[in-house]
């Protein structure tokens, strides 16, 4: 079992893949996803996904449990299509969308971020003199990754701790407790990077 946006290691194909190629091929696969308009095509992209996911030794569970975070504002997406398309907008909108989280969270799954952030370093130094700084930009994405699970186990520890008060599903109840841990994990972070000097 994986946690979202974790590095798992392993020695499959994809795991050994350089992480400039992975970016560079998620890239692509993100520019051609505009070409999948119709549920046929979604589908096949869907069991092609899986696949990857069962190349990097990977159960297809692991595949949908990245999607968990986004599951409200699919549900958000697929009422609006319907309501103002068909449902068949439905499936290509949220489908395409689930397509590429899942690939995304492939890359992050398969390498390490290091290896991501230096790929991101490398890619932005001809950007330098228009005043792009590259380490900067490393930096942010290592902490951008490095935040999806521990706000995903933000989330956990107040849903326990939700249950355990008998608040059942309140929203507001839920909501607050995880702002405020979110907002004081990143208060903590920005004091850590002050003290080495990032400003």
């Amino acid at each position: 079992m994986s946690e979202l946006g974790l590095y798992v290691p392993g020695n499959s194909i994809i795991h050994r893949m350089p992480a400039w190629l992975k970016l560079l091929a998620l890239i692509m696969l993100g520019v051609g996803s505009v070409f999948l308009s119709s549920v046929a095509a979604v589908l096949i992209s869907a069991i092609l996904v899986v696949l990857l996911y069962a190349l990097a030794g990977f159960r297809p569970a692991t595949a949908l449990r990245q999607l968990r975070p986004l599951l409200w504002f699919l549900v958000f997406i697929v009422i609006v299509q319907i309501w103002t398309k068909s449902w068949q907008s439905a499936v290509t909108v949220a489908g395409v969308i689930c397509l590429l989280v899942m690939l995304a969270a492939l890359v992050t799954l398969t390498t390490r971020t290091s290896a991501l952030a230096d790929a991101v370093v490398t890619a932005c130094r001809p950007l330098k003199p228009f005043g792009v700084d590259p380490e900067r930009v490393g930096l942010l994405l290592a902490l951008g990754i490095r935040a999806v699970p521990i706000v995903s186990g933000f989330a956990h520890q107040v849903r326990d701790a939700q249950r355990a008060r008998g608040l059942g599903a309140s929203p507001r109840a839920f909501a607050a407790p995880l702002l405020v841990r979110a907002l004081r994990h990143a208060d903590a972070v920005g004091d850590a990077l002050v003290a080495r000097g990032f400003e």
